[in-house]
């Protein structure tokens, strides 16, 4: 059995991976190429031989990936802020730009002793779980209701609790739900939110429609079926002086700060680009009643 040249496998995995129009090749074959391996793609270098039947199975996953099949379902996991969160098919797949929308979070609670945080349309659990990581003082809610992204967001808890983070309080639950956390009504420092968003029939790749969620992408005609839903929920529970921060289509630059700047008890309505300067997220704080 002749070894081969680790570096060759994954050139011949790279060009595999541009003629299938993927966007980026060389970080995805070197990702599925240390997933095979067990270590970390920075250390890739130190491995310059493998046998042949690494090469196969690293075939077989850029087969995969050339018919677009998310990375993250050929590897098993995505990260977000750090933590590692186990996803697959039927739960949507954590971006790293939401990243952005978390640090403005964190950043809320600087000054915030033992925060209440609550993560709305949760998916896979990326930002309650960051949150909770990131703060291990907080209380953190975590709420979803569908039954099989909510499995999933499960399973990252107790990955989470059982590597030493504090624990979340998983919710099933709906959003447009008048009702929802009525426990927490005036008392959370910090809503997150990453809901679907894309407006009904907007082109996505094709990543995105065959594998996310329908309903964990898509928000309606206009994109904001559920983002409504978001502010009246956040407005309700929000203390004052507490903040949400809900992403956003790139189209929503001017409709989701119009959507918090008229429910009256919030305050300080901003928008928030993306790295490419895009619109991504919205922001707001909970007024202080008047004096």
């Amino acid at each position: 059995m002749t070894r081969q040249p680790l570096r060759l496998a994954i050139l011949e995995a790279e060009r595999a991976l541009a003629a299938a129009g993927v966007d980026s090749p060389r970080t995805d074959a070197e990702l599925l190429a240390a997933h095979l391996l067990g270590v970390e793609r920075t250390k890739l270098m130190m491995v310059p031989l493998v046998d042949p039947p690494m090469v196969d199975a690293l075939r077989d996953l850029v087969h995969r990936r050339a018919a677009r099949v998310p990375l993250q379902h050929l590897t098993g996991q995505a990260a977000l802020a750090g933590v590692s969160l186990e996803v697959g098919p039927g739960v949507f797949i954590p971006r790293p730009e939401t990243e952005l929308l978390l640090a403005w979070g964190l950043g809320l609670l600087d000054s915030v002793a033992r925060p209440t945080v609550v993560d709305l349309c949760t998916g896979s659990g990326a930002l309650g779980l960051a949150a909770a990581h990131s703060r291990p003082d907080a209380t953190v809610h975590v709420v979803e209701k569908d039954p099989a992204a909510l499995a999933w967001a499960r399973r990252n808890a107790q990955r989470c609790s059982e590597a030493g983070d504090t624990a979340v309080t998983l919710h099933a639950g709906d959003v447009a739900d008048p009702a929802l956390l009525a426990d927490l009504e005036g008392r959370v420092d910090l809503v997150l939110c990453n809901p679907p968003y894309v407006p009904e029939g907007s082109p996505v790749p094709p990543e995105v429609r065959h594998h996310d969620p329908h309903a964990a992408v898509f928000g309606g005609r206009d994109g904001l079926d559920v983002v409504r839903h978001v502010v009246t929920c956040a407005a309700r529970l929000l203390r004052p002086g507490g903040g949400v921060a809900i992403e956003h289509d790139d189209t929503h630059g001017g409709s989701v700060p119009a959507l918090l700047t008229a429910r009256r008890v919030l305050t300080d309505v901003q928008e928030h680009p993306d790295l490419a300067g895009r619109p991504r997220f919205a922001t707001a704080r909970r007024a202080a009643p008047p004096m």
